[in-house]
């Protein structure tokens, strides 16, 4: 069923998906997530991200989608280039400790410089170190694509994924991964 078929605009047909319709059913499709870091002035910079997909191969592109009226990507852009670091299974804190606008990112975190002077991450799967190629702006964010510098491959472990607004998608998780309360899609839809 269609969730804008839900609500109707007074007759007219169906209204505009909203942003919390966005959320519940784009949230059915299972993400990795990530860590995009940058160096800004010689400070370490990063925030989490489930948007990021390889784009080509020759040449070699990635893309992410961060919001641009956030404070952090706007310092990596000005720095011209950027580390993706994908995280593993285990590393959900970490993903806290960037998803949030609270608190030092980097502080007591043991980060290593790359040889592109960006922060790699401990622990992680994939490190994928990249200049700033373009960036084009959709809606509230810019769709960013990097011309990759380097790859490497770090870890063999499981990689965290984000599904229906939490981390994993097994048998356990699934009435656990409902969107959380401040969505308010329960009250919305049901």
């Amino acid at each position: 069923m269609s969730i804008a078929a839900l609500r109707t605009s007074g007759g007219r047909g169906p209204c505009a998906p909203t942003a919390a319709d966005m959320r519940r059913v784009m949230g059915q499709f299972a993400t990795g997530v990530t860590i995009v870091t940058g160096l800004d002035r010689g400070e370490p910079v990063g925030f989490a991200c489930q948007s990021f997909a390889s784009v080509s191969l020759e040449p070699p592109l990635v893309l992410f989608c961060a919001d641009h009226r956030g404070r952090t990507w706007p310092r990596i852009r000005e720095s011209g280039r950027f580390t993706v670091n994908v995280l593993a299974e285990r590393q959900g804190d970490l993903c806290a400790r960037f998803g949030s606008s609270r608190g030092a990112r980097f502080e007591g975190l043991d980060w290593t410089p790359s040889r592109w002077d960006t922060p790699s991450l401990p622990g992680v799967l994939v490190r994928v170190h990249c200049d700033v190629e373009t960036a084009h702006v959709a809606g509230d964010h810019d769709i960013v694509v990097g011309r990759v510098l380097e790859l490497e491959w770090v870890g063999e472990e499981a990689p965290l994924l984000f599904f229906r607004g939490r981390f994993g998608v097994g048998d356990a998780a699934s009435e656990a991964a409902l969107p959380p309360a401040e969505w308010g899609w329960r009250d919305h839809w049901w």
